[in-house]
């Protein structure tokens, strides 16, 4: 499983960020067909792929979630769906998805930390 940032993608592609950021789709399929892995391409519209090219863009999430230390949430929850036999590809898009809505349904005079979301 991997989770990264544009920045990241990039790197792992050799590509500048702004290519994965123009085509984030080709960008999340890549990876996870060059890493045999699931993908999580972080970001709005969070973009999930599987190697054998099913993809899922996440509805949910805001820009609160680039708070240093959300990435780490949401690896622990797709880790913790992982470790119950959830497949991959579900894990990570059902992991996403409430991660995105915790953060869509926090106050907004409130400050999102990443020990607050982890705790939601």
């Amino acid at each position: 499983m991997l989770t990264p940032h544009p920045l990241e993608a990039a790197r792992l592609l050799e590509l500048d960020t702004a290519m994965v950021q123009a085509n984030r789709l080709d960008a999340a399929r890549e990876l996870a067909r060059k890493f045999a892995s699931v993908v999580v391409l972080k970001g709005s519209g969070s973009v999930i792929a599987a190697p054998d090219g099913a993809l899922r863009i996440n509805p949910t999430g805001n820009a609160r979630l680039a708070v240093a230390g959300t990435g780490d949430v949401l690896a622990g929850m797709v880790a913790a769906r992982l470790a119950s036999g959830e497949d991959a590809f579900e894990a990570a898009s059902a992991a996403v998805y409430l991660h995105g809505l915790a953060a869509d349904r926090w106050a907004a005079d409130q400050p999102l930390t990443a020990d607050r979301l982890a705790a939601t």
